[in-house]
């Protein structure tokens, strides 16, 4: 008897458990090497220095730089050999996303009204359809943009200097608890049910898409240091949706001392316990806690903002989503409320500005559910579908999730370089290229360059891969990588790689990847003036 073959999902999990985040990135694993291609122009003497420090004395740099109007290449070093991209890989799962969306797409999420009305009452439920709306209203400003911070509340755990948006997590079920009010609604005899069969969740995918998604699915944990050494700290948390409590044992240290906050939680989630030191100088220190329900977290949530809204449920707040109450189909089932989502474009902003691993794996769902199918893997040949129509060389690409944290995730530098060209021949260009992190100005690139001659001529997505060497108590940083536009003149773009696999750093602590960063963001600044004729 032959073996039987595991299916897509099953050989992408027995990779994916080996998977460590940290920064914008996220994977360790071997390198390909092979000699450079022949470089059509020398590179910069800046360049050869930042890639002749200890750090890389074992790493293997990648660099790509092409005109993509002439198809001219100006820099060429191991292009067609495999790297580790990181998050870098987002340009692939969030163009695919894009184009089978559509940019100007908005996700409309409706609560039907089933069972009967009379006299303001209700004898029924409410369900609220999920559709895969990454925010939910939660980052939304006035002016239907998207709010972003430059590293965003879902690295809180693992990068120093995570921060909040303004903006109430819980605008877009508040928005629908009033329409429904305004609906004429004032009783639910039945119950509230959320209605999550858009999609399958695949533990495959880390962190796993949900239909249904509300704060990225995290509580946010705000501490501030007391009024001097010895005194609590003040605690601060959102949304606060019930049975969801939290308590801290944080305690103010002296001024200048290090701030060390840890979380822990019950295994449900709902019982979250802080603890450690803050400095008495410090900043307020930000950490999260996984929503590990999304769908009983909604319905408790949607519940809640009803009885504020002024409609009375007579189910309890409290308890597991009652999915057995769905019916077939909503055909004789008024939409009572709807939300109505900001265009795909500002979501696929949110995602490459802040490398949002969340929304980057729920594009390869939501490709999925293009083709009618629930199973999220079953969106990976509609992206190898695009990929072919935006002429991208497939097999110059592995991917086994949207954001670059899967071990088997390989591109390399001219297949990347590719779907940059890609988007500078269509209408969307300076759309796609504006949602991209800017040198110096935004997003994960917010910090570097920020007052170099380059600044704000490069459009560029970032990615990391790095772990623990324990073996020499320090950081293995398996890549640093960028890949995006370069403006050479102004109006005119070159597309273009720059990153390293394999550096270390000298000790084990974050601020050496963050130098490594900076460093690559040094090479593409360099690349950026060498191209417009500075030095």
């Amino acid at each position: 008897m032959s073996p039987s073959v595991p299916s897509r999902s099953a050989r992408r999990r027995a990779v994916g458990t080996l998977c460590v985040l940290l920064a914008v990135g996220v994977v360790i694993t071997g390198l390909v090497q092979a000699a450079p291609s022949a470089t059509p122009r020398a590179l910069d003497p800046r360049i050869v220095s930042v890639m002749r420090k200890p750090d890389y004395r074992h790493a293997q740099w990648g660099l790509f730089q092409q005109d993509p109007r002439t198809g001219k290449v100006t820099h060429s070093r191991y292009a067609d050999q495999f790297f580790i991209p990181g998050s870098a890989a987002k340009l692939f799962s969030v163009s695919g996303t894009w184009h089978t969306l559509g940019g100007d797409h908005r996700f409309v999420t409706p609560v039907h009204a089933v069972g009967q009305r009379r006299n303001g009452t209700l004898k029924g439920d409410l369900d609220l359809v999920a559709q895969g709306d990454l925010t939910l209203g939660g980052r939304t400003r006035k002016d239907g943009t998207v709010a972003f911070t430059s590293i965003d509340h879902t690295y809180a755990n693992d990068v120093p200097g995570a921060t909040l948006t303004p903006e109430n997590p819980l605008a877009g079920i508040d928005q629908l608890a009033r329409q429904v009010r305004q609906a004429g609604i004032r009783r639910v005899d039945g119950d509230v049910v959320v209605d999550a069969r858009l999609f399958k969740p695949d533990p495959g995918l880390d962190p796993v898409p949900t239909p249904l998604i509300i704060n990225d699915n995290v509580i946010d944990l705000l501490t501030t240091p007391g009024a001097e050494a010895g005194t609590p700290a003040g605690l601060e948390w959102r949304p606060k949706v019930a049975p969801y409590h939290v308590t801290s044992s944080v305690r103010t240290v002296a001024a200048g001392k290090p701030s060390d906050i840890n979380v822990s939680s019950s295994p449900d989630g709902t019982r979250i316990q802080l603890s450690g030191t803050i400095a008495a100088d410090a900043a307020p220190v930000l950490r999260v806690s996984a929503v590990k329900n999304p769908n009983a977290f909604g319905r408790t949530a949607l519940i809640e903002a009803l009885q504020r809204a002024g409609v009375e449920v007579r189910a309890k707040a409290v308890g597991p989503n009652p999915v057995r109450r769905l019916p077939r189909s909503y055909q004789d089932a008024p939409t009572v409320a709807r939300y109505t989502s900001p265009v795909y474009a500002q979501y696929a902003k949110l995602i490459l500005k802040v490398s949002h691993n969340l929304g980057a794996n729920l594009g390869i769902c939501l490709m999925a559910t293009s083709t009618r199918s629930t199973n999220c893997d079953d969106g990976f040949p509609v992206l190898a579908t695009f990929l072919e129509h935006a002429q991208v060389d497939r097999k110059a690409v592995q991917l086994a999730d949207g954001r670059g944290g899967n071990p088997a995730d390989r591109t390399t530098p001219r297949a990347m370089a590719q779907i940059l060209t890609y988007w500078q021949r269509t209408p969307e260009a300076r759309r796609f290229r504006t949602s991209l992190p800017v040198l110096g100005v935004d997003g994960t690139l917010a910090a570097s360059c920020r007052s170099c001659p380059s600044r704000g001529k490069v459009f560029a997505k970032t990615g990391t891969a790095a772990g623990g060497d324990l073996l020499n108590d320090r950081l293995a940083v398996g890549a640093e990588t960028t890949a995006g536009y370069l403006e050479t003149r102004k109006g005119h773009f070159d597309v273009f790689f720059a990153g390293v696999n394999g550096a270390a750093t000298p000790t084990a602590d974050i601020t050496g990847v963050l130098t490594i960063a900076n460093d690559v963001a040094d090479v593409a600044a360099y690349l950026q003036q060498q191209a417009a004729g500075g030095h």
